[in-house]
């Protein structure tokens, strides 16, 4: 059997009617193939001229029940998969008047896009899974020794050439090539629809009793897409790509404004190491209501601070440790102003790699082009956050909830003496929303709503005490500002009372941490020796 099959019929049914009446125009005049079509893509090919044999007539049977069954019918299927090379096939072709079909141009019914709304109705849902589509595609790329199938538009302009090279046929190379891409599309598609499925089932479940707590699904079916390639991953002899996830998985395991999806408005490509960082200065960003900026380096906030508008907030971030801001990320959860661009990259000249925020002014994008290497990212609003995060491990993928438990300050408890002040209150609850996002051990100090000591990874706790605390006395020599008035917030609760000592000989007058060891009753009679006041959260925040 030769390699080369020449297009003499082709079923075209397409959702994406993008380039389809040129497509179809040149098959038609230039090689003289027959057009078989259905439904809207006929209507949309009569308009234009080309043309067509409904699908109705090919088959004998008329389109019913809303279009639901239109193709699934032997008239079809048996001009798909009946082999060339074998008698019996084409006896049984010719017995039962099935005309074979050469090229199959099919997508699919926007099931992914449907789901995608967070209002679409069951209903909607179902009537979008293309079920005729599939299966044509299926029975098309099975049969590729004599089938070209076509599933996307960027293969009209490659096969129409190989056509014209070949006098009207394709290779079995470029078939085989296109069948493996229609394999990958339907299974993404039954993914998406077998993941909206077991989403939506687990929501009823919720809506019954909405008690039970979210349970990661049983089955949980992964669809990615690439991205883009990357010059490498975190080293340079490491191979590395970014994928997104498809279907109804986006939903769970993305924001409503996600970093993988943010446009890039200038800048060179981000790397790998861009990525997580930026991940995670945008994810600690949007942990705050009032305007806020992190400045993030190697995957812990170097500096962190709220205030009145975001430019006053990035000049008290940066103030916090502007060493380690050199060649950091920024993130803002509110509109880049000119001012902030001029702070940092005028008033600092801070070495910036990634700056993200939801968007820029039209002076901030102007005086931002001046630095064509730095990457600007605008995700179009900062609210939200993932339901389920997902990390790879050997073997596996550990799945979990992500970290975003709603924490009521007044129904946090303090066991000691001494209550915190207004003040303290305000520093202590900033300091428990960042600390989360410092990598475990982590111990955060605060001054005014600024972090401005991190003790981010250690080994044991004590380390990172000492470290934040004496990054935080640095830090107000740097500023000109009494070492003093320090809050301290620990990701995880005191295993023994050194911790505090350790804070209290560093001038931290509160604590908030989340409790829960053995030896509370030692940490809160340090505290209470050393006249410190301590909140209770009853939440650990591990960050690994």
């Amino acid at each position: 059997m030769g390699s080369e099959r020449k297009i003499e019929r082709a079923l075209i049914s397409v959702t994406d009617k993008t380039g389809i009446v040129e497509f179809a125009q040149e098959l038609v005049e230039k090689f003289g193939v027959e057009i078989i079509s259905t439904g809207g893509t006929a209507r949309t090919l009569e308009e234009a001229g080309v043309p067509v044999t409904p699908i109705e007539q090919f088959t004998g049977y008329p389109e019913m029940m809303d279009g639901r069954v239109k193709t699934l019918h032997p008239k079809v299927h048996g001009a798909l998969l009946a082999r060339r090379d074998s008698e019996q096939h084409m006896a049984e072709a010719a017995e039962h008047d099935i005309k074979l079909i050469d090229l199959v141009c099919v997508n699919l019914y926007e099931f992914e896009k449907t789901v995608s709304d967070p209002n679409v109705t069951f209903e909607d849902a179902i009537e979008h899974i293309d079920i005729g589509g599939p299966s044509m595609l299926r029975s098309a790329a099975k049969n590729n020794d004599a089938v070209t199938v076509i599933c996307d538009p960027a293969d009209y302009a490659p096969v129409l050439e190989e056509m014209s090279v070949h006098c009207g046929s394709t290779t079995k190379v470029t078939r085989r090539r296109l069948a493996a891409k229609v394999f990958a599309r339907t299974a993404a598609y039954d993914t998406a629809i077998s993941t909206w499925f077991s989403s939506y089932l687990e929501l009823q479940s919720r809506a019954i009793d909405p008690d039970d707590p979210f349970e990661p699904p049983a089955l949980l079916d992964l669809h990615l897409t690439k991205v883009q390639d990357l010059r490498y991953g975190e080293n340079p002899h490491q191979a590395a790509a970014v994928y997104q996830l498809d279907g109804e998985l986006a939903n769970l395991v993305s924001s409503a404004n996600p970093l993988v999806g943010a446009e890039q408005i200038q800048g060179k490509p981000l790397s790998y190491n861009n990525l997580l960082d930026a991940d995670a200065a945008w994810n600690a960003v949007r942990e705050f209501d009032e305007p806020a900026c992190v400045i993030l380096k190697h995957q812990n906030p170097c500096g962190s601070a709220v205030a009145a508008d975001v430019t006053t907030a990035y000049d008290r971030a940066f103030a916090c440790d502007p060493k380690s801001a050199f060649g950091g990320i920024i993130a803002v959860n509110r509109e880049v102003p000119l001012s902030l661009v001029e702070h940092f990259a005028d008033q600092n000249k801070q070495f910036v790699e990634v700056l993200i925020a939801p968007s820029y002014t039209p002076e901030a994008l102007e005086r931002l082009s001046r630095r064509q290497n730095l990457r600007v990212l605008a995700t179009g609003g900062a609210e939200g956050h993932a339901t389920l995060e997902l990390r790879s491990v050997d073997g596996g993928v550990l799945v979990q909830c992500v970290d975003t438990v709603e924490e009521d300050p007044s129904e946090f408890t303090c066991p000691t003496i001494r209550k915190p002040t207004d003040k303290e209150m305000r520093d202590l609850v900033f300091a428990w929303n960042v600390v989360k996002t410092v990598k475990s051990n982590a111990i955060l100090v605060a001054k005014d709503q600024a972090g401005i000591g991190m003790g981010p990874g250690q080994p044991n706790r004590v380390d990172s005490a000492l470290l934040a605390c004496e990054r935080a006395e640095d830090a107000c020599e740097r500023m000109g500002v009494e070492a003093s008035g320090f809050v301290a917030a620990s990701d995880a609760f005191f295993p023994f009372r050194d911790n505090v000592d350790v804070l209290a000989e560093h001038g931290v007058t509160a604590i908030i941490q989340p409790g829960g060891s053995v030896r509370d009753d030692e940490s809160i009679k340090a505290c209470d020796d050393h006249d410190i006041a301590m909140i209770f959260t009853g939440t650990r925040h591990f960050r690994h």
